[in-house]
């Protein structure tokens, strides 16, 4: 759809997107050229160096609050990492500015003619549902339920396979009408078929919290003592669910509404079915970012 860049009913006010003196985007401070096209998002702020250890080349690099972003070149390849920090309210900051980075004329506050698609992969941690996925295993996410509410607060709708995913998880669960409707989204198939080689695909649940909303019960009890058993069980056409993460159905939800390409790629360091951790999870995630940079360059 082509939108009249000089019309003032598209015009978006100062209080709605707001910007930095320099005309970047709030949180982020980035500006259009500052982003490739391939972005890589990392809930550890540390974690944008041990990505950015790879490049062959660092163009740009800046930092605001926890929003860490570093971007250069690799094999050839122009990518920009990108910390979120934890949880989807910081996932509704990314997604919202990245997109209104390189989609709205920051300088008329109106959308461009032109939309720009970015790809947009996230990097995390994870820990596993099920007893035969191993601690070390990369898992990509195929699906993922957000128990996180976040999406119900936007204008966007599941699809019909999306709807009947959602149908069926309330019913198994016995969702309690306390606590937000959860919603489905799929990943963009062709990246996932990409970073899957050789991985684990799987169901995630996003959570809004690592404690009770993950099923840890430390000193105050939980609303459902029976969640992992319930969450092991279910089965939707074939597929279980297979990991707990803070992050993905936010990122799925928004950038397939805004009109970007994502996927979820987590090293799994945890195993809740057999209580397994690792200590030292550092190498088994520098793999996965090896591994993901190596696909996408190829």
């Amino acid at each position: 759809m082509q939108l009249n860049e000089e019309s003032s009913t598209n015009r978006i006010g100062d209080s709605e997107l707001i910007l930095n003196p320099d005309g970047s985007v709030y949180h982020l401070a980035l500006k259009p050229e500052n982003i490739a096209d391939d972005v890589l998002v990392v809930g550890d702020q540390g974690r944008v160096d041990e990505i950015a250890k790879y490049f062959d080349e660092i163009e740009f690099n800046v930092q605001n609050r926890e929003f860490k972003t570093v971007t250069g070149i690799y094999r050839n390849k122009r990518f920009t990492v990108l910390s979120t920090g934890i949880g989807i309210d910081n996932i509704d900051i990314v997604l919202n500015e990245l997109d209104a980075a390189v989609n709205i004329d920051l300088t008329k506050r109106v959308p461009k003619s032109e939309h720009r698609s970015l790809r947009i992969i996230r990097l995390g941690t994870s820990g596993a549902l099920q007893e035969n996925i191993p601690v070390g295993s990369l898992l990509v996410t195929d699906a993922v339920l957000g128990l996180d509410g976040l999406l119900n607060f936007y204008k966007c709708s599941s699809s019909p396979r999306e709807l009947e995913l959602e149908d069926a998880f309330i019913k198994h669960m016995k969702w309690s009408d306390k606590l937000a409707r959860p919603y489905a989204r799929f990943g963009s198939r062709d990246l996932t078929e990409k970073l899957v080689v050789g991985n684990t695909k799987g169901y995630t649940i996003t959570a809004p919290g690592f404690y009770a909303p993950q099923g840890r019960n430390v000193r105050l009890g939980i609303w459902d003592p029976g969640f992992h058993d319930h969450l092991r069980s279910f089965d939707f056409k074939g597929e279980k669910i297979t990991n707990f993460e803070m992050e993905t159905s936010a990122l799925y939800g928004l950038s397939k509404a805004l009109g970007h390409k994502v996927c979820t790629v987590c090293t799994i360091i945890a195993n809740r079915a057999t209580k397994e951790f690792a200590e030292d999870y550092h190498p088994l995630v520098d793999r996965m970012i090896t591994d993901v940079l190596n696909k996408l360059t190829h």
